[in-house]
C-alpha cells in the first residue's frame, strides 16, 4: 500500500562546482551568484553551498552573496567548527546542514558519526536553531544515525545516497537495489521519528526516479552532475530535465 506524498519534492541545487571552475583559473568566471539565479529560474526549490575550512570552491564572499540576491532558501552546508558557526550566525541562512569534512577528500565521502559524538553536536547546533536556522545532519542511511540526530534536537536529516547512486554506475545491480531498499526503509523509519527526510550524494538523471518516489522524502540536493551536464546542455535545461524526472517519479508513486 503506498504513502501518500508529503507536498511536493523541493530541488536543491548545489552551485560548489562553478566556483571549483572559477577557482581552477582565478578571477571571478564563471559566477556561482549567477548559477544560482539561473537554477532558481528554472526551478530549483533551494540552492546549496559547502563552504570549506580549505575553501577550495565556495568563498565566504560568496555566502555573502548569495545571501544578498536569492529569494529562494540557501542550505549552508559546513563542517562543525567553531569557525563555521561563527559564519553561520552571521548569516543566519534558513538552513544548515553539518557535513564531515577532511581536508585531504575530493568530496563529502559518507555521512556524519552522530552516534558517537552526540554531546558536541548537541552543544554545536542548539546556537544555530536558537538563531532561527534550520539544522540538517548529513548522515549515513543507519538506524543508530538517524536516531542519534534525532535525540541532538536536528530538525532535518539528509540521507547519503553516494552507495546507492555508486553501484548503479557500476552496474553492482544487486548491491544497488540493497542500497535503495535501505534508503527506503530509513526514510520511512526517520519520518517516523517526526524527521524531514532529504536525500543527496552522486544523484544523476539514471538515479534519481526510484528515490524521488519515496513519499517520505521532501527534497533532493544535487549538484556536481547538474554541474557537469549544464556544459553539455546548459544549467537550465539541465534543472529543468532533473526537475521534470523528479515530478513524473512523484506522480507515478
Amino acid at each position: 500500500m503506498s504513502v501518500t506524498p508529503l507536498g511536493k519534492l523541493r530541488l536543491g541545487v548545489n552551485i560548489d562546482h562553478v566556483a571549483t571552475v572559477r577557482n581552477a583559473r582565478g578571477g571571478d568566471y564563471p559566477d556561482p551568484l549567477r548559477a544560482a539565479r539561473i537554477a532558481e529560474e528554472a526551478g530549483a526549490d533551494g540552492i546549496t553551498a559547502h563552504l570549506r575550512e580549505d575553501r577550495r570552491h565556495i568563498s565566504d564572499a560568496d555566502i555573502e552573496g548569495l545571501m544578498e540576491i536569492l529569494s529562494v532558501p540557501l542550505n549552508f552546508e559546513m563542517a562543525a567548527t567553531d569557525e563555521m558557526q561563527a559564519i553561520a550566525l552571521r548569516h543566519k541562512p534558513h538552513a544548515v546542514c553539518i557535513v564531515p569534512e577532511k581536508r585531504e577528500e575530493r568530496t563529502t565521502e559518507g555521512g556524519l558519526e552522530v552516534a558517537r559524538e552526540e554531546n558536541r553536536l548537541a552543544h554545536f547546533i542548539a546556537p544555530l536553531r536558537e538563531a532561527g536556522s534550520r539544522v540538517s545532519i548529513f548522515i549515513a542511511a543507519e538506524p543508530a544515525q538517524i536516531e542519534a540526530a534525532n535525540r541532538i534536537g536536528a530538525e532535518v536529516i539528509e540521507l547519503h545516497a553516494g552507495a546507492y547512486c555508486d553501484a548503479h554506475v557500476e552496474g553492482r545491480f544487486d548491491e544497488r537495489d540493497k542500497e535503495l531498499e535501505k534508503l527506503r526503509d530509513m526514510s520511512s523509519f526517520a519520518h517516523s521519528l517526526g524527521l524531514e527526510v532529504h536525500v543527496g550524494h552522486g544523484i544523476t538523471y539514471d538515479t534519481v526516479k526510484p528515490v524521488a518516489a519515496f513519499p517520505e522524502v521532501m527534497e533532493l540536493n544535487i549538484g556536481h552532475f547538474l554541474i557537469g551536464e549544464a556544459i553539455f546542455r546548459g544549467l537550465t535545461p539541465a534543472v529543468l530535465e532533473m526537475r521534470r524526472l523528479m515530478d513524473e517519479a512523484r506522480a507515478q508513486d
